[in-house]
């Protein structure tokens, strides 16, 4: 079914909670309503609006949403050691999650209790604990409005990279996702060197799926704050990639920041949230935005904040980190 939204408060819509406008929003349930929708409304500028979760506006929108709400998850093949399941734009990502789980599938469980839905996972090919989508992605299903056709991407040719993909380059405002397929393990593939997760799956017991999904819900609900109390939208920024002797220049001044080996050693990740912290922003508030207390990654809405209220702190953010570090630290959330 497809359902038309004109003039719509967004304020519920977005994870920061912010109240802008959209000209008009429709929902669709099925993919094959993508054509009727274009032929329809013909729109002159349009957006995927999916959870809301990795957004900002900071001012009413002109165009219309588009918003993904088919919901279904099918197997498409299965062998003895893994499985290629469909999943629908519009499923919620941790009800995905929770099905690979209960199902003993293996792969998505480092990404529990990330916000949004399975369409936007391979467009900011979302991470966290050492894992990112692009290791269980095997297929993006998509349509293009422009030429009134769907087609399939293998995720070999979806350019994935840190919070990074075609999605968010070539193909940027010129396809909608529908679904993704994901390919699985039936063999246990533990993945937990990363952070807190082997401290908080030995105190449950050990290494077992359920009990590395429930460590990683656990350390997330303690250092991020819930979008339904507090507006954010997760992570801002993203954690920068230097060059690997500027990370051992940092490091020799600094010695307990922490730095990641990346491309084969000659790059290094460096971690935004203590780069933040050690600038004295975490936790610094100014008038209705904030920098979160425990996590210097999220920045906050304490109520009634604007769009651009947030970019102005996100912007006073990146010029303290420059003036102390030298590192430019750029934004991860999509700013509209």
């Amino acid at each position: 079914m497809i359902r038309l939204f004109e003039n719509v408060d967004l304020s519920t819509r977005n994870s920061f909670h912010v109240s802008q406008r959209a000209c008009r929003l429709v929902e669709f349930d099925k993919a094959e309503e993508l054509p009727e929708i274009f032929a329809r409304y013909r729109p002159k500028e349009w957006k995927v609006l999916s959870g809301g979760n990795n957004i900002l506006f900071t001012k009413d929108y002109a165009g219309m949403l588009i918003t993904p709400c088919n919901r279904d998850i099918v197997v498409v093949s299965e062998d003895d050691a893994a499985l290629t399941v469909k999943v629908d734009a519009g499923v919620e990502w941790d009800d995905f999650v929770a099905w690979c789980v209960e199902r003993g599938l293996w792969g998505a469980e480092n990404l529990s209790l990330i916000p949004g839905k399975v369409g936007a996972a391979p467009v900011q090919n979302i991470g966290a604990y050492g894992a990112e989508a692009k290791d269980i992605v095997a297929n993006v299903e998509m349509y293009f409005p422009e030429s009134d056709n769907f087609a399939t991407l293998a995720a070999e040719h979806c350019a994935f990279g840190y919070r990074d993909s075609v999605f968010k380059r070539t193909l940027k405002g010129r396809v909608i996702i529908t679904a993704v397929e994901f390919r699985l393990s039936k063999q246990p593939h533990p993945n937990i060197g990363y952070g807190d997760v082997m401290r908080e799956t030995e105190a449950r017991g050990g290494v077992a799926l359920r009990n590395i999904r429930d460590a990683v819900c656990a350390i997330r609900r303690s250092k991020l704050p819930d979008t339904a109390v507090t507006g954010n939208a997760g992570s801002f920024f993203k954690n920068p990639i230097v060059d690997m002797a500027v990370a051992e220049r940092l490091k020799a001044q600094y010695p307990d920041m922490p730095i990641y080996a990346v491309d084969g050693g000659r790059m290094a990740k460096l971690a935004a949230g203590w780069l933040i912290d050690r600038s004295g922003m975490k936790g610094y508030s100014e008038g209705r935005v904030g920098v979160h207390e425990r996590q210097a990654l999220v920045l906050i809405n304490h109520g009634g904040a604007t769009g651009e209220e947030v970019m102005a702190l996100a912007r006073k953010v990146q010029a303290r980190v420059r003036e102390k570090f030298g590192i430019e630290i750029d934004t991860e959330v999509n700013i509209l």
